[in-house]
């Protein structure tokens, strides 16, 4: 990675189904990034219909964050020739971070920030949504940390140590 270069840092976030937390972790950073990232998702196994979930295509509405070209996708998409090259991947499901991935070219930094899936809340639509607003949250906190660090402090390893280490908080 080119630290002198405007170029934005890659970022892929992971998660089995890429339809809600992926979904909800790379339109916040898209959002957030102010051009000093790019942040993309996918999933080992996305859904049948290649949507994301309906209730995080909402929240994002609701917090007024684009949801234009959000799609779930397969992680092959990101290991083929041609495919954008990942700076940091980050797995946000417990499941996505115990599988074996795909050989990413450039070999990049990885963390696993876990969260809980809001697509398992059951109940009414009104405790869903407060499900998927809560994870947004989460997902906000680290990312207002992670892109208020000075871009000459991302670097490959210390990219990853800080990821890392923002899985803690």
């Amino acid at each position: 990675m080119k630290l002198s270069n405007p170029t934005p840092i890659n970022v892929l976030f992971l998660c089995t189904h890429n339809s809600a937390r992926s979904i909800l972790a790379e339109a916040m950073l898209n959002h957030m990034g102010q051009g000093k990232f790019k942040a993309y998702s996918a999933g080992s196994s996305p859904r049948e219909n290649q949507q994301p979930n309906p209730l995080a295509l909402r929240t994002l509405d609701k917090a007024g964050i684009s949801t234009q070209g959000l799609s779930s996708k397969s992680w092959d998409v990101f290991a083929a020739p041609g495919a954008p090259q990942m700076d940091l991947v980050i797995t946000v499901c417990d499941n996505a971070a115990g599988e074996v991935c795909p050989y990413w070219p450039g070999q990049p930094a990885t963390a696993h920030w876990g969260y809980a899936d809001p697509s398992e809340t059951t109940g009414r639509e009104e405790d869903k949504l407060a499900a998927f607003a809560h994870t947004l949250h989460q997902i906000k906190r680290r990312l207002e940390i992670f892109t208020s660090l000075p871009i000459t402090s991302l670097g490959k390893m210390s990219l990853q140590s800080s990821a890392r280490s923002l899985a803690q908080s």
